[in-house]
């Protein structure tokens, strides 16, 4: 849909903002909002009173708010943000900011709230700007954009600075077009909200039938008419009577892997040999092989480990963080104290074993432990069972569920390919409006 401009522009004298709207204004943010409200506002209430609380967790997004935690001021006042209804907070941490976390901070209890400490809140003044067109502004390409060249900070700690939003220039129309501007986002986002919902649960629905089509392929089998067996092993069920059902320790060899000396820099340099690490965790989780890693390590590292150079067609497989991501070994390489190998002999093809690692991921939650970081013990490793068909037949099943995943996994990427151009649309469309790029005074 295509919407009308405005009728006549001025130059607006900002690079981002370009021609703006002839009858609006050009200000610095500081000139039109309070930054980050005094705490004192709260002075002539009981510390006992209770209040909004806002972790980071709670603030969406989307620009919702989960408001269930309430706290007492006396608890919060010297070590948390404070807001108070009306006001706009958006996060300066990466990557919240880059996320857009941020909201117009609206139902609060008692009409206060503090939260985490990682937020920037501006209280725009009301005789020239609306809390939901600032909103609006603060997740439009031009602030998100120049937020990000600001950044100072280095790796996860990179934040926004507080004067950048001060000095952050906007083209600024009348507070009643201001609220007409904002209506008019709202129900256009909301149409695409929609729209990105229904491909995020297609996704969802399409990975759920990809569990059941490997997990039917790895248990039963391609023939439905051959006599089953009860397994003994609960998340396998009944299995191909002909089939053996072993451990995975049984019919692979197992390597445990390990980290050579962070304090030796010999280890570390002119590296040629691919590690796999958590660092890696990603890629494990979306694609079936791997041949590069995102560090290296040398020869003489692996010497002097107890690390051990792994052959080509190995299964490497997560016991941290999140267990069971799993990929198979294009080359030679070795894996950090965080992974563990599952070295071919003959038996299991490694893609049937690939596939059986993922048919049995919801299982493995039942062996993991740990509060930080979640872990399965070696102990567990080692009694990790699989079904073991004829070498013949788990090529067969391998090479059906390859056809099967591959029509699977394309619709996967044209529904996030579509949520992608859903957002950039939605995007372009708030920095349209905020910009005075279309006149939507009288749109429906």
């Amino acid at each position: 849909m295509s919407f009308p401009r405005y009728p006549a522009y001025k130059d607006s004298g900002v690079a981002c903002l370009g021609a703006v709207p002839s009858h609006w204004a050009v200000k610095r943010l500081r000139r039109v909002v309070q930054m980050n409200p005094s705490k004192s506002e709260t002075a002539t209430l009981s510390r006992s009173s209770e209040v909004t609380f806002l972790p980071m967790e709670a603030i969406g997004e989307d620009g919702s708010l989960v408001l269930d935690r309430l706290r007492p001021i006396g608890e919060l006042e010297s070590g948390y943000t404070y807001f108070a209804e009306g006001d706009v907070a958006i996060a300066k941490i990466t990557p919240c900011f880059e996320n857009g976390k941020g909201a117009v901070m609206r139902g609060l209890h008692g009409g206060l709230g503090f939260g985490t400490t990682e937020l920037i809140v501006a209280r725009p003044l009301p005789k020239h700007l609306d809390s939901g067109y600032l909103h609006r502004i603060f997740t439009s390409r031009p602030f998100m954009q120049q937020g990000e060249a600001s950044m100072y900070g280095a790796g996860g700690q990179k934040r926004v600075p507080d004067d950048f939003v001060r000095d952050f220039a906007i083209a600024l129309p009348p507070v009643d077009e201001q609220v007409v501007i904002n209506a008019f986002l709202d129900r256009e986002t909301a149409k695409i909200d929609a729209l990105v919902a229904e491909q995020e649960q297609l996704i969802t629905r399409l990975k759920e039938k990809r569990h059941a089509v490997i997990s039917h392929a790895v248990t039963k089998g391609l023939d439905p008419s051959v006599p089953m067996k009860d397994s003994g092993v609960e998340w396998l069920g009944v299995v191909p009577a002909h089939w053996e059902v072993r451990r995975v320790k049984d019919v692979t060899r197992l390597e445990s892997g390990h980290t050579p000396s962070k304090t030796v820099p010999e280890y570390w340099i002119d590296c040629d040999i691919p590690w796999v690490s958590l660092n890696d965790s990603k890629y494990l989780a979306a694609n079936d092989y791997i041949t590069d890693t995102a560090v290296q390590i040398n020869q003489l590292g692996i010497e002097n480990s107890s690390a051990r150079l792994l052959p080509a067609g190995s299964v490497v497989f997560t016991r941290d963080a999140t267990i069971g991501l799993a990929a198979i070994t294009t080359r030679e390489m070795a894996v950090s104290q965080h992974l563990i190998a599952w070295c071919p002999t003959g038996v299991m093809d490694p893609l049937y074993l690939l596939r059986a690692f993922n048919a049995m991921k919801d299982h493995l939650d039942s062996y993991t432990f740990g509060a930080t970081i979640k872990t399965i013990g070696m102990g567990d490793v080692k009694s990790l069972t699989t079904p073991v068909p004829p070498h013949e037949e788990q090529l067969a099943i391998a090479a059906f569920l390859g056809k099967q995943l591959q029509v699977l996994d394309q619709l996967v990427d044209e529904a996030v390919l579509s949520i992608e151009l859903l957002r950039e649309r939605r995007s372009a469309l708030i920095s349209a409006a905020v910009t005075g790029q279309i006149d939507v005074r009288h749109l429906d």
